[in-house]
């Protein structure tokens, strides 16, 4: 990793606070726009020192799907905890402060958190999943042994080309090889190997498992890159998308509008309502713990075999199609993505944009 890659790295979560400045809805403080900068940036910071104190004994609780930090109504940082049903608290099974270290904490049923892939068999016959050489990105893809999960872009480090999407996709929940043959369209959508091949893995981050729940230890991202080629590998989505992503990332901010293309639902539209989330997510039959993720809400913004899409920013204006986050994981109502520096910084790539 180079030092400025480093160095971002570092300072990503400072990133994540100062850039949810944009979102004022409580007006200028009287001291003017540079005091109501210092004292969200003071709230926010505050509010995360209080969830992740509560992180250490909520995510181990049974019907509690993860964390986040959100804004309320009035603009006011809270505590946001994602709730597997809801009738958690009515119960008395869970029981949770209305404040916690001078924060509102409130409640939100998503149902569980699971690793978008879809089925073992699948009866989507769009012809969207299978493509000509080279093939547009946001489309079904996977490993030799995976269903089906999407292309998030075309990545490049020097004159190295590869594909980029998550572990799950690529590796196979670290199961994979590398020199594996990954495939487009996945093997659910018709892809046969070595027929459909469209590179091979080069590298992914490991994931790391509970053993057993609720002893989890930490992840950040759920990421592979495959070694491909220009002339099989495009850096746009299809026409009905959002067309190319940029070289240059934004980071999420709450309240920030984005857009992805992905094989399952295509190209839709949502908004951040969370940041530093700490999730426990299934795989299969086992539970990954993921923190520092983006929390994106929008009716059908994603769905089982869009693990893989890229989330850029939506709306116009210079930061129309920065890349915001990795789609790796969702709910019945909310998806979940790994903040996409974090994932460039770890194969030390960039996005092949415009």
């Amino acid at each position: 990793m180079s030092d400025s890659r480093f160095l971002r790295y570092g300072a990503l979560a400072a990133a994540i606070v100062l850039d949810a400045l944009f979102f004022r809805p409580l007006g200028d403080a009287p001291g003017g726009s540079q005091d109501f900068d210092a004292l969200l940036r003071q709230n926010l910071t505050a509010a995360m020192a209080a969830q992740n104190l509560l992180n250490q004994d909520l995510l181990s609780q049974p019907g509690v799907a993860g964390t986040a930090i959100a804004f309320d109504v009035s603009g006011r940082p809270v505590v946001k905890v994602f709730l597997t049903r809801a009738d958690i608290l009515e119960t008395g099974a869970l029981a949770l402060p209305a404040t916690f270290e001078g924060h509102a904490v409130v409640t939100e049923v998503t149902g569980p958190f699971r690793a978008l892939e879809p089925p073992a068999s699948s009866d989507i016959t769009d012809p969207r999943l299978n493509f000509p050489r080279p093939v547009p990105i946001g489309v079904s893809t996977g490993q030799v042994d995976v269903t089906a999960g999407t292309i998030a872009a075309r990545v490049v480090s020097g004159s190295e080309v590869f594909a980029l999407s998550n572990n799950h996709v690529y590796a196979n929940r670290n199961q994979a090889e590398v020199g594996d043959n990954i495939l487009q369209p996945g093997t659910v959508d018709g892809g046969a190997n070595p027929t459909d091949a469209i590179g091979s893995l080069h590298d992914f981050e490991p994931i790391r498992f509970c053993q057993p729940f609720p002893v989890c230890p930490e992840n950040r991202i759920d990421a592979a890159i495959a070694s491909t080629t220009t002339d099989n590998l495009g850096n746009s989505t299809p026409s009905n998308g959002y067309g190319t992503p940029r070289s240059e990332t934004a980071a999420a901010r709450l309240g920030m509008a984005v857009q992805k293309y992905g094989r399952t639902t295509g190209h839709t539209k949502g908004r951040i309502t969370g940041i530093n989330a700490a999730m426990n997510v299934g795989f299969r039959d086992r539970t990954a713990r993921f923190t520092g993720q983006i929390v994106v809400s929008g009716t059908g913004f994603s769905g089982p075999g869009d693990s893989g899409s890229l989330i850029v920013a939506d709306g116009p204006g210079p930061e129309a199609r920065r890349p915001v986050g990795l789609l790796f994981a969702g709910s019945q109502t909310t998806t979940l993505a790994n903040p996409i520096d974090l994932v460039l910084d770890r194969f030390d790539v960039e996005i092949d944009g415009n």
